[in-house]
């Protein structure tokens, strides 16, 4: 038989430093998920976030690391540099949030009532849970652009800040959705109008670049993202505004969280959340804005 000259499998998808995060990735997230699973126990809406995330995770790494071993990605309609780094960020930004939640909620310094046996085995799911976000994190680290490289966009850093934008965008929501009372006034209604539309562009630029078909369009897509983004800012900048003045302003809202409001069921909390949120993402997208002026879009990698 004769030789074809390349290879069937992709060996550096293992051996490489990159491939060597990505199996940490998927031991640290099987080991994680099992040891909820087998004793740890989770419950409730938190418990059952983390699953998903851990679950979620590993499946997607499973996926990547069989694609690039066997070479199967180049099949696929899909960018595969922007859709790995995509991934990682996310994944990165996932890991952190379970690996805060799941100790905060389900971890105790004594056995009782739980007893010690599940106690430990929270406490060992937790360890791993960190050492998995910090194997994502390190994957970010390897792959992100370097100065003067020609990468995938999503790998930069103005594409790694949209994946943030769209998460921070996501804790937004649910602090909305947590009895927020955003419906008393039309300005709090253009605020969530303001993260919807900046939300759902986001996720479009993204799946634009992960699918590759950016060379397709019609328009000029690299300057219709920092026009966007320009738009981002001057949007988050309003909503910034409104939203403190019609929330904690004595004559719309509370400038004092109230005292006889229950804990977690309390709308000034949720109101505080997506106050604090809402200049995380306008710094964000202006760093995003920043950042655009420094790159070139290159849509077949």
């Amino acid at each position: 038989m004769e030789s074809t000259g390349a290879p069937y499998l992709n060996t550096a998808a293992v051996t490489s430093p990159v491939g060597i995060a990505r199996l940490l990735q998927m031991t640290f997230g099987c080991t994680t998920f099992s040891l909820v699973a087998h004793q740890g126990g989770f419950s409730a809406a938190y418990g059952t976030f983390c699953m998903f995330v851990w679950t979620f995770c590993f499946a997607i790494t499973v996926f990547i690391i069989t694609c690039e071993f066997t070479n199967l990605h180049s099949c696929l309609s899909l960018s595969w540099g922007n859709f790995t780094a995509a991934f990682a960020m996310l994944a990165t930004l996932m890991s952190i949030t379970a690996a805060v939640i799941y100790p905060l909620y389900f971890v105790q310094v004594g056995c009782y009532p739980i007893g010690c046996e599940v106690r430990d085995f929270r406490i060992a799911a937790s360890v791993f849970a960190g050492l998995l976000f910090v194997s994502y994190a390190t994957e970010v680290f390897l792959t992100r652009a370097k100065p003067g490289q020609v990468t995938s966009y999503m790998a930069t850093i103005s594409g790694l800040l949209k994946i943030v934008q769209a998460f921070v965008a996501c804790i937004i929501f649910g602090a909305l959705v947590n009895d927020s009372q955003y419906g008393k006034y039309v300005a709090t209604q253009w605020c969530v109008a303001v993260y919807s539309f900046c939300f759902v562009v986001t996720v479009v630029v993204v799946a634009f670049s992960v699918t590759g078909k950016t060379a397709l369009l019609w328009f000029p897509f690299e300057r219709s993202v920092v026009i966007y983004t320009f738009g981002a800012v001057l949007l988050y900048a309003s909503a910034a505004v409104i939203w403190p003045v019609f929330c904690f302003d004595s004559k719309y809202g509370s400038p004092r969280r109230p005292g006889l409001c229950a804990k977690g069921k309390c709308p000034w909390d949720s109101q505080l959340v997506i106050a604090i949120f809402t200049y995380v993402n306008l710094l964000l997208y202006v760093l995003d804005l920043a950042y655009s002026q420094r790159i070139r879009f290159v849509s077949h990698i």
